[in-house]
């Protein structure tokens, strides 16, 4: 989870109240948050930095408050002490509001169509008659910093441009063009720089340079300038230098550019709630117009208020307490939810603000129930319902086999559940449509593209790294495999298999096939062609030497296969003695 540092001396002067450090924890705690750390910026550095860094640095103390890596509003100053003060009912919650500019049309923001290819989203607001000190400008850029490490995802999903307005002229233009077409003075540097040389000069950077990964490689870099020219920032990497704020800045606009257009609706509306207060109409935003690629405009920020229904006897019954629907109402109102009791006491309406969107179903509701009433309060009780749990019979039974198998000479092991196409498509002589495999949307290494339709690829892999042992090598895996399966309501089923190799100077086929009989003795499985035996007949499969395969029946069904491998399958995977395999579904037998 997040943790923010924020000194002691302001936020207790924010509150209006001193507290000792145990009674902050205590309050931390009734809160849902926790106090990680009591220190000083000076202890911060030394131990970060070395003592010899530290001399010069403030000895004031600084909390560290670890915060709920979805409450976003919680993550400076501004929206602790917020959270905290209408916690303790000390302030009402603010309402939100977005307005028309006093004079003149709206500040506009055009995406251009060329920003497809990179970030093809983007939202802005304007934050008016700001009055900033050195604390809360210090803080405004370390909530950036911290929702760029949170929610934006490093950057990657949002990243966050806040400009002085005075200095720029709209409509702003958001576009991308080829890097060596870029050319600004960035954020605290002497001298413009093309996209080119920005890459080259941040690469050294221990901040930047792990953004630049982001665009490096595309063929066009995302840019915003104004009517005049004047570069804003090429998100998501540095701002201009012309527009950055001061503690003189009065009028900030503000620009969200994503991959990831909801996010950067949060983002915004975190951003310029938190920090409206300064406004000198409080808790007021002005609108700014972005006009997409298609002609379409859209107003932002949206902070839009929406509504949750809730049952008081659900939320009771869940936590395990026993509260009035007017008392819960007042619970919720203390987070910031403010609440009505409707249809006679039964339900709450429970008005979301903008500013929390960690609320996204009832149960989050119901956990700031808990919250308030504080979950010391909740009397433990024994559950009415007595359940006695037992293992599956397939794990049992699959338990007891691995240690009667390695007591027959075979060594277990444990292989990765995804696997490339090729091992089990083209490696084993097969086709990758036939396997009826679960596919992953977005594979981060060509090694792990499915998910596994049989174990023999991974025991094989396995035989090839370990080549230089001593030689019989005898493997067996027991372990799920994943099929398709139109009739599961994910669209796909897990089948528990068991695979056994043997790899030596000869195939030993015998030895394979001595340890089917031994399995089916130990699930008591007798040999025989009626309804409750087993047998192998002749069968034919691409990955086994023809005339060397055996289909395993069992109650005259296929069960699985047994053979001597294939030379072609062994020389896919590096393999130069020959192997005899089996395979079964344990699922089918049990």
């Amino acid at each position: 989870m997040p943790t923010i540092g924020v000194e002691r001396d302001l936020l207790f002067g924010a509150l209006g109240k001193r507290y000792t450090d145990e009674q902050f924890d205590e309050l931390c705690f009734e809160f849902g948050l926790e106090l990680d750390e009591v220190t000083s910026e000076k202890n911060l550095i030394a131990r970060e930095q070395g003592s010899d860094k530290a001399e010069d640095a403030s000895e004031t103390t600084v909390y560290k408050i670890e915060v709920p890596a979805n409450r976003y509003d919680l993550l400076c100053l501004e929206g602790l002490v917020r959270g905290l003060l209408v916690f303790k009912e000390k302030i009402e919650a603010p309402r939100y509001r977005r307005v028309e500019p006093k004079a003149g049309d709206p500040q506009q923001l055009i995406i251009k169509p060329a920003t497809g290819t990179v970030r093809p989203h983007a939202v802005a607001a304007v934050l008016r008659n700001i009055k900033f000190t050195k604390e809360s400008y210090n803080s405004f850029i370390d909530l950036q910093d911290k929702l760029h490490h949170n929610i934006c995802r490093k950057r990657s999903l949002v990243a966050i441009g806040t400009h002085d307005l005075d200095t720029i002229q709209g409509p702003f233009i958001y576009d991308a063009q080829p890097p060596a077409n870029i050319k600004f003075r960035p954020l605290g540097q002497t001298k413009e720089y093309s996209a080119v040389e920005l890459m080259e000069l941040y690469s050294g950077d221990s901040h930047l340079r792990h953004y630049l990964p982001i665009i490096r490689d595309k063929p066009v870099y995302p840019i915003i300038y104004d009517s005049r020219g004047v570069v804003l920032s090429m998100p998501p990497i540095i701002n201009g230098d012309h527009s950055k704020i001061t503690l003189n800045t009065k009028n900030v606009f503000i620009e969200c550019t994503a991959t990831d257009l909801t996010k950067a609706k949060i983002v915004l509306d975190t951003l310029v709630g938190l920090f409206s207060e300064y406004s000198a109409d409080k808790y007021s935003i002005e609108l700014a117009e972005v006009t997409r690629p298609d002609g379409s405009i859209v107003q932002y920020p949206e902070l839009s208020y929406r509504h949750e229904i809730v049952a008081v006897e659900q939320v009771n019954k869940r936590l395990g307490i026993n509260e009035s629907a007017e008392s819960m109402a007042r619970l919720l109102t203390k987070m910031c939810l403010s609440s009505e009791v409707i249809e006679g006491g039964s339900k709450l309406k429970v008005e979301v603000p903008p500013t929390r969107a960690d609320v996204l179903h009832a149960c989050d509701i119901i956990e700031d129930v808990a919250i308030a009433h504080g979950y010391n309060n909740i009397q433990k009780t024994i559950p009415k319902t007595n359940c006695f749990s037992k293992q599956f019979p397939i794990n049992k039974v699959t338990d007891l086999l691995r240690q009667d198998i390695a007591a027959a000479g075979f060594t277990e092991v444990l292989t990765f559940a995804l696997c490339s196409r090729d091992d089990v498509g083209d490696k084993l002589r097969k086709t990758i449509e036939g396997a009826h495999a679960v596919h992953i949307a977005n594979p981060k290494t060509a090694e792990f593209q499915i998910a596994r339709t049989t174990l023999l690829p991974g025991i094989l892999k396995t035989i090839s790294s370990n080549r230089k042992m001593p030689l019989p090598l005898k493997l067996f895996e027991m372990s799920d495999i994943v099929k398709q399966d139109k009739e599961k309501d994910v669209g796909a089923r897990n089948h528990r298999y068991f695979c056994a190799v043997n790899y030596n100077k000869t195939p030993g086929f015998e030895v394979i096939h001595g340890l089917l009989d031994r399995t089916m003795q130990l699930l008591e499985i007798p040999p025989g062609q009626g309804q409750e035996g087993y047998y192998i007949r002749d069968a034919q499969d691409p990955t086994f030497f023809p005339g060397r395969c055996a289909e395993v029946m069992v109650s005259g069904r296929p069960v699985g296969r047994l053979g001597v491998l294939h030379p072609e399958v062994l020389t896919k995977f590096d393999l130069n003695m020959p192997c005899a395999a089996l395979e079964i579904d344990l699922g089918a037998v049990v």
